[in-house]
């Protein structure tokens, strides 16, 4: 599945973005998805993950609260809503997926999307 990123930019402490993944070449209902995120000099870290059917998510700490997860099977896409955007949650954004399960770590996802920039003025 070949996955595409969106919606990234810039934005003042306090403010909300939405980023978009756009999956396509395969059954995206047959894939669980995640956001995971990447600072400079710093290791991808897990951001949020749902099941196939959207029934089921996930959050690191400090995103909880703050950022949505949800997927959309008929435009085969993914989102993330950050709301209340911190300077700490400036990183490259990627969406991920895979069809066995979703997971915590990356290494366990089978396909990568390019990331969006993400950075969040103070």
């Amino acid at each position: 599945v070949q996955l595409v990123e969106s919606g990234g930019g810039l934005v003042q402490a306090g403010g909300s973005l939405r980023l978009s993944c756009t999956a396509s070449g395969r059954t995206f209902s047959n894939f669980a998805m995640a956001w995971f995120r990447q600072a400079p000099g710093k290791e991808r870290e897990f951001v949020a993950l749902i099941d196939w059917s959207g029934s089921h998510t996930n959050y690191r700490d400090n995103v909880k609260g703050r950022f949505t997860i949800s997927r959309d099977n008929v435009k085969n896409t993914l989102y993330l809503q950050m709301n209340s955007l911190k300077p700490d949650d400036t990183a490259v954004y990627f969406c991920a997926a895979d069809h066995t399960g979703a997971h915590v770590l990356a290494k366990w996802y089978e396909y990568w999307g390019q990331g969006t920039q993400v950075t969040v003025s103070s």
